[in-house]
């Protein structure tokens, strides 16, 4: 063959390759999680889907066992569910969610709480709870809660950033990344296939990756957080403009430095042998599903584990399932309840009136 032509075709197979590779290709577990965390700050809009369901909560201690009341809480919190379905937007911020609430067992009930969040204020749509009396001509409304007037009242300044959820977002994106960094990536993070991973319809994933912690290496993995991860978010917390958004002063954060750094290692390390004595993890595994445009479209977390403490006589079993669902990110959202008008809303003054009306 003609070396000319060999040239030729051997590069338009290389080319083939890398235009094949850019579109399909998987990044290394580890690597993936951190790209698709990073992006999720980059996500301006989207719409979410929570859940939470405690499968078994268990919690037995020498004071549980003789209290009635605590087994009945325990008794209606097993099975129960935590839902969360909403729509949020960085410019202009606004945000709505509705929060639904399932408990079961002998006393069940389920309501469903409506909430908008705006850049100073957070409307609570005020629901007809059981065993919680309302005015009858307050449910339905929004208690509106205005930032900047509670500061006030309570002698502060208001911070707009503790409601600014992009900034948030960015302190999420930058605790998962030292979280990430000192995780080892064979020993923790690793490929789930697409077809195995049990996604949603309509989640859209090119590469499911999971971040797994099992009894072999919760020891390692525990003084992995407290010696290495730990330090490094307090300096993240201590920067001024998480600082202020979380309300912490630098004299907490430098305390709480000083008290992380003063621990008793030796003391610290004893408890960390111990661990394995009284803690079982039957699973502690979170799936993130990566879309095409490296953006985290689905998280599923499971979470089941058992500690049983010879010395306080503590016995506690755990098992929750925990989802997250992102779609029409960076798109036009959709408000479906918009902001509450005036005559919609009451007053924390007017509802604590109302209710000490009808008290007497």
């Amino acid at each position: 063959m003609n070396k000319k032509w060999a040239i030729l075709i051997l590069t338009l197979i290389l080319s083939m390759t890398v235009a094949l590779a850019g579109c399909t290709s998987k990044k290394d577990p580890k690597e993936a999680m951190k790209n698709a965390t990073a992006n999720a700050v980059k996500m301006d809009s989207y719409e979410i889907k929570s859940k939470v369901v405690i499968k078994d909560l268990q919690i037995a201690t020498p004071q549980t066992e003789s209290n009635p009341a605590a087994s009945q809480m325990m008794s209606m919190l097993k099975d129960a569910d935590l839902t969360v379905d909403g729509v949020y937007q960085t410019e202009p911020m606004q945000s709505e969610f509705t929060l639904g609430i399932n408990l079961k067992g002998d006393m069940s009930m389920s309501f469903n709480i409506p909430m908008v969040i705006t850049k100073e204020k957070l409307y609570v749509k005020i629901p007809q709870v059981p065993f919680f009396p309302v005015p009858e001509n307050l449910v339905g409304k929004y208690l509106v809660m205005d930032a900047k007037e509670l500061a006030q009242q309570e002698g502060g300044k208001f911070n707009p950033g503790s409601l600014d959820t992009k900034k948030a977002q960015q302190l999420s994106n930058e605790l998962l990344n030292v979280l990430y960094e000192d995780y080892d990536a064979q020993k923790y993070f690793k490929d789930v296939n697409v077809k195995d991973a049990k996604l949603p319809d309509g989640v859209d994933a090119k590469q499911v990756v999971q971040f797994n912690i099992t009894n072999d290496n919760v020891k390692e993995a525990a003084e992995t957080f407290v010696n290495k991860v730990l330090p490094k978010m307090m300096d993240i917390f201590a920067k001024d403009e998480y600082r202020d958004m979380i309300g912490a002063t630098k004299e907490d954060i430098e305390k709480a430095k000083k008290d992380l750094n003063s621990t008793n290692k030796e003391e610290l390390n004893k408890g960390l042998n111990d661990l394995k004595n009284y803690l079982k993890i039957n699973q502690f595994s979170v799936n993130t599903a990566i879309d095409k445009k490296d953006f985290p479209s689905y998280q599923n977390a499971v979470i089941n584990v058992e500690m049983n403490d010879p010395e306080t006589k503590e016995n506690v079993k755990l098992s929750m399932e925990l989802t997250n669902q992102y779609s029409k990110v960076n798109e036009k959202q959709t408000f479906k309840i918009g902001i509450p008008k005036e005559d919609e809303t009451v007053t924390m003054e007017q509802l604590q009136q109302e209710a000490g009306n009808a008290a007497n």
